[in-house]
C-alpha cells in the first residue's frame, strides 16, 4: 500500500483563505483583517466561498506531500494534474538493478497470475542488469578512451548505462516522490481521483491525501471529495451508482482511525 505523508503546508490555512477573500470586499488594512477575524469567522467565510465558486482565494494555501511506495503507472496519472510541482526519483541517476515494485490487488488474489507476475519481475530485474552493464562497459571504454579518468569514466558511464537501460523496466517498477498543490488544484485532484471509477491506486493515495489535508484545513476541505460528496454524481451513464455510501466513507474521512 502507498505511504502518503503531509511534509507541509501555509500555516492557517483556513485563515489565510478567508482573509485574502475578505480584503477583495474589505476597506480596512490587510493587519485590520487579519486582526479582526476569528476562526469561526475564517471557516464561515471559506464555506461561503465554496457556496458561491469563488475559487481563486484558495490558490493561496498549499499543501506539499511525500508519497512513497506508487508504481511508475501512477506516476504517469498523477502528472496529468499540471497545477502541481512534483519531484520524482530519477531511474537516470538511480540504479533500478534491485527494484521494487507494485502488485495489483486483483493479481495478487490469483495464486497462478501472482506467480506469473512475480516472473516477470524478476526477468525484468535480470535483463535489466545484463543491458546496464554491456551498456556500462561500452561506455566506461569510450570515455577512457577520450582521456576520462577511471573514477570520472565509472561515475560517467552509470548514469549512461541507466539512462538507455530503464527502458527495460516495467509499469509496476516502484518509485517516490513529493509533491505540491495549491488548495483549488488540490480539491480538483480530489474530485476526479476519489471518485469511485478512478484507478485503485490513484484513488487510494487521493483518499490518504484528502484525510490528511482535512485535519489541517477542516473548512477548506470539509465538502472535498468526489463529486457526489457534494450533489449528484457528475459522471453520467458511467456513475457508479453508489452515491449514498460515498457520502457516508467522506463524511467520516477525517475521524480518529
Amino acid at each position: 500500500m502507498a505511504k502518503v505523508t503531509l511534509i507541509t503546508y501555509t500555516p492557517n490555512p483556513d485563515q489565510v483563505v478567508a482573509q485574502a477573500a475578505r480584503l477583495c470586499y474589505s476597506p480596512d488594512s490587510i493587519e485590520e483583517i487579519s486582526e479582526n477575524m476569528s476562526p469561526e469567522q475564517s471557516a464561515r467565510m471559506v464555506d461561503m466561498l465554496a457556496g458561491m465558486g469563488h475559487d481563486s482565494p484558495t490558490e493561496h494555501a498549499s499543501f506539499t506531500f511525500g508519497i512513497e511506495g506508487v508504481s511508475r503507472s501512477f506516476l504517469a496519472q498523477i502528472t496529468r494534474h499540471r497545477i502541481a510541482s512534483y519531484s520524482v526519483r530519477s531511474q537516470r541517476y538511480v540504479s533500478e538493478g534491485n527494484f521494487e515494485f507494485v502488485i495489483p490487488p486483483e493479481i495478487d488474489a490469483i495464486p497462478e497470475a501472482r506467480r506469473e507476475f512475480l516472473e516477470a519481475m524478476e526477468d525484468d530485474r535480470r535483463r535489466y542488469e545484463k543491458i546496464s552493464g554491456l551498456l556500462m562497459q561500452k561506455q566506461k571504454q569510450r570515455l577512457l578512451a577520450a582521456g576520462k579518468t577511471e573514477k570520472q569514466a565509472e561515475s560517467a558511464a552509470h548514469k549512461l548505462a541507466n539512462e538507455d537501460a530503464r527502458f527495460v523496466l516495467p509499469n509496476a517498477c516502484e518509485t517516490k516522490m513529493i509533491c505540491t498543490f495549491d488548495a483549488r488544484s488540490l480539491k480538483n485532484f480530489f474530485a476526479l481521483r476519489c471518485c469511485n471509477r478512478a484507478q485503485w491506486e490513484i484513488r487510494d493515495v487521493a483518499v490518504q491525501m484528502l484525510r490528511l489535508a482535512q485535519k489541517a484545513a477542516p473548512a477548506l476541505f470539509r465538502t472535498a471529495g468526489p463529486s457526489c460528496v457534494r450533489g449528484a454524481c457528475t459522471e453520467g451513464k458511467m456513475t457508479c451508482g453508489r452515491a449514498q455510501e460515498m457520502r457516508e466513507f467522506f463524511s467520516h474521512l477525517a475521524d480518529p482511525q
